[in-house]
């Protein structure tokens, strides 16, 4: 039972080891099996295996009594579950592709209102709402608008600036 538990948290330690050490592993073969293995290779998928087979097999000797074999088949197969759930949620996480990062033509159309005044022939300053946070920006009008209006933005002028014009309410 003691070399079972030792697997067990070896296991784990690994396991500790993968947060510090990422990719290591695969990256000891240079890419000589590169695609071979697909991530099974991963320290957090051997940790897996290796903590499952050692800590099912303790328990399966020290609740059954039936003898090392059957310990370890049992762990082998708990084993193999554990690094296939690793893997199949490492492979999830790394997939995972959300939305496109908002860009300043995104800005085009939408409302916002004057911060400090913009007069005809300058920058003022505008509050934006972009991908949901407050955003100030540099803001140019064709007719000076005065501080606390409602504007639209008709333009994004660089990644800072935008052109605006008042509403008509």
């Amino acid at each position: 039972m003691g070399l079972f538990l030792g697997l067990g948290i070896a296991g784990i330690v690994l396991l500790v080891a993968s947060l510090a050490l990422d990719g290591v592993l695969e990256g000891m073969f240079d890419g000589a099996l590169d695609g071979l293995f697909d991530g099974w290779l991963s320290l957090p998928v051997v940790a897996g295996f290796v903590s499952m087979l050692g800590f099912t097999g303790a328990i399966v000797l020290g609740a059954t009594g039936t003898g090392a074999g059957v310990a370890t088949a049992a762990g082998v197969i708990a084993g193999f579950g554990a690094a296939w759930l690793t893997w199949k949620l490492s492979r999830s996480l790394m997939d995972d592709r959300g939305t496109a990062a908002p860009r300043e033509d995104d800005l085009v159309g939408s409302a916002g209102s004057v911060v400090t005044a913009i007069p005809a022939d300058g920058y003022g300053e505008v509050l934006l709402w972009l991908a949901g946070q407050p955003v100030k920006f540099a803001a140019r009008s064709a007719v000076p608008v005065q501080r606390g209006a409602e504007v639209w933005v008709e333009a994004a002028l660089s990644a800072g600036s935008v052109r605006v014009r008042p509403v008509d309410r």
